[in-house]
């Protein structure tokens, strides 16, 4: 053991040293010492930041848990008042979540996201004080304005601290906290269940309770590991921090600190790749939570008892967590986006056919495997898109927001269509509507595949045909290449 450590600090000098050797444009930022950066990075970002995402997802689909544990007699909720509830959450979650955005831009994310989390698991625990359906209203509309800015605010912030290659990744990993919440919450609400009566409370109070408090005491923690900005990170040497910098201006995307502008905020609104990016995430974002709050109520719709179907939401969750876990692998391997984005979508919609067509639960089972499966892998292909395709901080940070923003549109029109006075039999209706959805996300996958591979080859036939412009844009200054963003014509977009 001795020799190893004694081995391990030999090469985390050696790294050190070698980050602040001077690079030049021509450097693969491939080399051990940028492995080691990076590495550094992950331990310090994804393990805190998956799981306050994997907290907010399981804090707003827990709900579909509670249902049919009584939730809805309990509180003499109707099938339309309950699917309001849901949609409420999104509607705030739609109004607050570009604000959001930009105060995080204003201020600090060591201590914006940790608040976020801690208000959260404050209303999170308020929704098992609910006795009402005014109660339950108001509470759901309070979390989803209190969870709105985690998900853009933690893309923003990823895109501050890795290079456009190693984002996807991160990025994929991240929202596995989405599936990883379903898988848990599944085996979660099974054990909680299990306190009926204690203390005078139901079951599915003890659901929000819980989970809450779990998230309150998560959040205090995350206020002394959550990072700064890069470029006055304390976990990072000096060195270190350099290195980071010079490898996030290389790509012609300014890691120093850019002063707000509204123009930049504009130029995100103006640019229809950007709205893209929001009208892929709508269709997705139907099919995602529609599928997730409620996959309990679809499988106990199957013949299965309650208790059996919180538990039967383990597998399909986990399936897809491996799936992100697989695709996004390839995606990096082979650098592409768009084609993966698409398959899974098809994936997703011969799940949806099963659950139609099939006259068997134990085969509507596998068809509940096979959309959670491609639902959640696109998901997590996509929301890093924009992440790694547009360039400017500010325009960055109001895109992500943008595409969460109008992606959740869609999710409210998913938790309004999925009731049962439209559904027909197992939810029939509802499930041939996702397939729209979902064949909309690959007609905008395909349009958004064509146009930025048109823009890359625009951008080198420019290049290429004269000398000066190749010059002119090479000898461009921060501020330059900060103005143009990703309509630089050094910047090369991922399909």
């Amino acid at each position: 053991m001795p020799e190893i450590s004694s081995e391990k600090e030999v090469e985390r000098r050696k790294a050190e040293s070698e980050l602040s050797a001077p690079a030049d444009d021509t450097d693969s930022f491939d080399t051990v010492q940028d492995r080691y950066l990076v590495r550094k990075i992950d331990w310090r970002l994804l393990p805190i930041l998956t799981l306050l995402y994997l907290l907010s997802f399981l804090d707003r689909t827990n709900i579909g848990n509670a249902r049919i544990l009584g939730l809805a007699t309990d509180l003499k909720l109707s099938s339309p008042a309950y699917n309001t509830s849901l949609a409420l959450y999104f509607v705030a979650y739609v109004i607050f979540e570009v604000p959001a955005n930009i105060v995080l831009k204003r201020f600090d994310p060591q201590f914006w996201l940790p608040t976020l989390t801690l208000v959260w698991g404050i209303v999170s625990v308020c929704q098992g004080l609910v006795t009402n359906q005014a109660g339950l209203f108001g509470i759901r509309f309070l979390l989803g304005a209190t969870e709105a800015g985690l998900f853009p605010g933690v893309i923003y912030l990823f895109s501050v601290y890795y290079v456009r290659r190693d984002r996807r990744a991160r990025v994929a990993i991240f929202f596995g906290g989405a599936a990883l919440a379903g898988a848990f919450g599944g085996i979660l609400a099974f054990a909680i269940g299990k306190m009926e009566g204690v203390g005078g409370r139901r079951g599915w109070q003890w659901i929000f309770i819980l989970e809450g408090l779990l998230t309150i005491a998560v959040s205090f923690f995350a206020y002394w590991v959550v990072p700064t900005w890069s470029y006055k990170a304390k976990f990072l040497t000096e060195p270190e921090r350099k290195r980071l910098l010079f490898r996030l201006e290389a790509e012609s995307d300014p890691a120093h600190r850019e002063a707000f502008q509204w123009k930049y905020v504009r130029h995100a609104f103006t640019d229809h790749l950007v709205w893209g990016y929001a009208m892929l995430f709508h269709g997705y974002a139907f099919a995602l939570y529609s599928l997730s709050l409620f996959m309990p109520t679809i499988i106990a719709g199957l013949g299965f008892q309650s208790w059996q179907a919180q538990l039967m939401t383990v597998p399909p969750n986990t399936l897809a967590a491996l799936s992100i876990a697989v695709t996004v692998w390839f995606s990096v391997r082979y650098d592409r986006r768009a084609v993966f984005i698409i398959g899974a979508a098809f994936i997703a919609i011969i799940g949806y056919i099963v659950l139609l067509t099939a006259t068997r639960p134990g085969a509507q089972y596998v068809g509940v495997h096979l959309a959670a499966a491609g639902i959640y892998t696109g998901n997590a292909l996509l929301l890093s898109w924009p992440g790694e395709n547009v360039a400017g901080q500010t325009k960055r940070a109001v895109a992500v927001a943008m595409q969460i923003t109008f992606g959740d549109i869609g999710a409210i029109a998913g938790v309004l269509i999925y009731r049962p006075n439209f559904s027909g039999h197992q939810y029939r209706k509802p499930h041939i509507i996702a397939i729209g959805y979902l064949l909309f996300s690959i007609v905008v996958a395909s349009y958004l595949r064509f146009r930025l591979s048109r823009e890359n080859q625009r951008k080198e036939a420019l290049l290429e045909s004269s000398k000066g412009a190749q010059q002119e844009a090479s000898e461009s200054t921060i501020e330059e290449r900060q103005r143009l963003g990703d309509h630089h014509v050094l910047y090369r977009y991922v399909y």
